[in-house]
C-alpha cells in the first residue's frame, strides 16, 4: 500500500487519507530470464507500483522492486482477490498481459560516446542510404527490456550508489514504445494469422489494429520509460530508477 500523504491524480479531487494499493507491473522468474543474476535465496522478481502521480519522484508513479523467494511467497499467499486501487492515474496502469522473452543483441544509443559516434557518422549514413535503416532502427531495443542499456529519451543520468559511490548496473527498464515501435517484435507474438509479420524482427511490421492487442497499454510520458538500476557489490542489494519523458 502507497500511504504517501502527496501522491495525486491530475485534474481531479484530492485522492484522501486512505492508503491507494500499488499494483503489480513486472513479475520475473529466474527460470525465465536464465542471464538475469537473483541475489542468493531468491528466484521470483516483482516491480509494483503507486498509479498516481507523485511530485517528489519525478512526477510519476512510485515504485519498489522486490526480490523475492517462489517457495515462501507460494506459502504466504492470501486467499481471495489482491488489494486494488481505489483511484488511479490511467497512464500508470498496467492492461494484464504476459512477457515474451526474447534474446536481443544491442549497442547504446543515448550512452554511445560523442567521439565515437563522430567517427560512424559515416557509416550510419551509409547504412540508412542502402538498406533504408538508420543505426537507432537496427542497433538499439527500445521496449521494456531486461539488461542492455537504458532506451533513454532525454540525456543519460546514470545513478550512482549512495553506499559504495559506483556506478549503478541497468538492471531493466519498462517503457512506453510497448510493443510497435523500435526495433523488434517478441518472438511469440508474431502470428501472421493477426497480422504480424513474419519477417527478421527488427523488420517486423504489423496492423496496429493488432498491436493495439498486446503489451501493457501504458503511456509514460511521451514515449518515456521507467529505468531501474542496482548495485551487486554492497548488501542488500540496493536499487534506485530514474523515470524521463
Amino acid at each position: 500500500m502507497c500511504a504517501e500523504p502527496g501522491h495525486y491524480k491530475p485534474l481531479d479531487a484530492p485522492v484522501g487519507p486512505e492508503p491507494v494499493a500499488m499494483v503489480p507491473v513486472v513479475q520475473l522468474y529466474a527460470r525465465d530470464v536464465p542471464g538475469l543474476a537473483f541475489p542468493a535465496g531468491t528466484d521470483l522478481l516483482q516491480i509494483l507500483w503507486c498509479p498516481l502521480v507523485h511530485e517528489d519522484d519525478q512526477y510519476a508513479a512510485n515504485p519498489r522492486l522486490l526480490w523475492r523467494s517462489t517457495e515462501l511467497t507460494a506459502a504466504g499467499t492470501a486467499a481471495g482477490e489482491p488489494p486494488r486501487p481505489h483511484t488511479v492515474e490511467e497512464d500508470y496502469l498496467p492492461r494484464p498481459c504476459t512477457v515474451s522473452p526474447t534474446a536481443a543483441v544491442e549497442y547504446p544509443n543515448g550512452d554511445l560516446p560523442e567521439e565515437l559516434a563522430d567517427l560512424l557518422d559515416e557509416r550510419f549514413d551509409d547504412l540508412k542510404e542502402k538498406q533504408g535503416y538508420c543505426y537507432f532502427e537496427v542497433a538499439t531495443t527500445q521496449q521494456s527490456k531486461v539488461g542492455g542499456y537504458p532506451g533513454w529519451t532525454q540525456p543519460p543520468d546514470w545513478p550512482h550508489c549512495a553506499g559504495c559511490g559506483t556506478r549503478m548496473e541497468h538492471l531493466l527498464s519498462v517503457t512506453a514504445t510497448e510493443p510497435g515501435m523500435g526495433r523488434w517484435l517478441p518472438l511469440d507474438d508474431r502470428d501472421p494469422r493477426q497480422g504480424i509479420s513474419a519477417a527478421p524482427s527488427w523488420q517486423a511490421e504489423a496492423d496496429p489494429a493488432a498491436l493495439d492487442t498486446f503489451g501493457h497499454d501504458m503511456c509514460l510520458g511521451d514515449l518515456g520509460g521507467m529505468y531501474f538500476f542496482v548495485c551487486r557489490a554492497c548488501p542488500g542489494t540496493p536499487y534506485t530508477h530514474r523515470y524521463d519523458c
